[in-house]
C-alpha cells in the first residue's frame, strides 16, 4: 500500500469521543486550509459509523461555511434525525474553534429492487491506454504553469490520468468537459462504507476546476481566488474505489463569480456508480493580475 493511502485511511479512521461525537485530524503537509475532500469523507465516515452496515449511503448534500484549520483537530456532531425502515438520515455538523466550518446531510436506504436506467459512458480511451502520471509528467511539465506543475509533483492518495491531456497547458479554446480516470492508488479493505468515503473524498479534486476549462484557466493560479461553495454526491450503484473510475465532469454555467459543475463516475466496464454536482467560487483577483 503507498504512503499516501496509508495517510488517508489514517485520516478516515476518526476517533470517537462520545455516542454522537467524532474527532478528525488533517494532514501536516503546509497546506493553509483543510482540502474540502477530506471534510466530506470524514462527516461521511461520522455518520456511517452511526448506522446500521445494512444501510448504504444513497446521497450527501454538503455546505462549506469556513476555511478549515488544518492546525487543529475537526470535531464532527452527527444527528439522527430519522431511523425509518428503508431509509436512514443524518445530519453531520464539522466544527473547529468553536464555529461552524462545514455543515452536511446524509441519507442511507436499505437496498431493494425497483427500475433501473443509466446514461451511458462516453467513449474515451481506457486508462490503460494513457499516459501513467510518471509519463504524464515528464511528457507535460515543460508545457505547464508552475501552479500545475507544482500540484501534480505531489503525492497523492487518488491516481488520475487525464483524457484531455492539452487541459492543463493553458490557453483558451477547451470545450467546457473534462474526463478524468481515477483510482486509489493502493488496495482498501472491502468495507462498502470505506470506499464510499474514498470516493467523496476524491471527488472534490478536479470538479470545481472544470469551470474554469472553457477559459483557459485554473483554480491554482495565483490570480484565481477559489473555493467550494457546497458538494452533493449520489451513490447508485456498487464499486470499488480502488478500481479505476471514469469521472466524467461538465460544467454548465459559470455566472457572478461562481462556477457550476457537475460529474458523472463510472466503472470500466460502463457501469454509473455516482453523480456528483458542486457550485464554487472562483473570483478573479484583479488586485495580483
Amino acid at each position: 500500500m503507498s504512503h499516501a493511502i496509508s495517510d488517508l485511511l489514517t485520516i478516515l479512521d476518526l476517533e470517537q469521543l462520545e455516542l454522537n461525537l467524532f474527532r478528525g485530524r488533517s494532514p501536516q503537509e503546509g497546506w493553509q486550509r483543510v482540502f474540502g475532500g477530506q471534510v466530506i469523507g470524514q462527516a461521511l465516515v461520522s455518520a456511517c459509523r452511526t448506522v446500521d452496515p445494512l444501510y448504504r449511503v444513497h446521497s450527501l448534500h454538503g455546505y462549506f461555511l469556513l476555511a478549515g484549520d488544518p492546525k487543529v483537530p475537526i470535531i464532527y456532531n452527527v444527528e439522527r434525525l430519522r431511523d425509518g425502515r428503508s431509509f436512514v438520515t443524518r445530519r453531520i455538523t464539522a466544527i473547529q474553534h468553536g464555529q461552524a466550518i462545514f455543515a452536511m446531510s446524509a441519507s442511507f436506504h436499505l437496498d431493494e429492487p425497483g427500475f433501473e436506467h443509466q446514461l451511458p459512458m462516453p467513449d474515451v480511451p481506457a486508462p490503460d491506454m494513457l499516459p501513467t502520471e510518471e509519463e504524464f509528467r515528464a511528457k507535460m511539465a515543460p508545457l505547464m504553469p508552475p501552479a500545475v506543475k507544482a500540484y501534480f509533483e505531489r503525492k497523492r492518495p487518488i491516481e488520475m490520468r487525464p483524457v484531455e491531456m492539452t487541459r492543463y497547458t493553458g490557453g483558451e479554446g477547451n470545450a467546457p468537459y473534462f474526463n478524468c480516470w481515477i483510482r486509489a492508488t493502493g488496495k482498501l479493505p472491502d468495507d462498502p462504507s470505506i470506499h464510499s468515503a474514498v470516493l467523496a473524498y476524491a471527488s472534490d479534486f478536479t470538479l470545481l476546476d472544470s469551470s474554469l476549462v472553457v477559459h483557459g484557466r485554473s483554480v491554482m493560479e495565483r490570480t484565481i481566488q477559489a473555493a467550494s461553495l457546497d458538494h452533493a454526491l449520489w451513490f447508485h450503484r456498487p464499486f470499488r474505489a480502488d478500481e479505476w473510475l471514469l469521472y466524467s465532469q461538465d460544467s454548465p454555467s459559470a455566472m457572478g463569480s461562481r462556477g457550476f459543475s457537475r460529474g458523472l463516475i463510472f466503472r470500466q466496464d460502463g457501469t454509473l456508480i455516482a453523480s456528483v454536482a458542486q457550485e464554487g467560487l472562483v473570483r478573479q483577483r484583479n488586485d495580483l493580475a
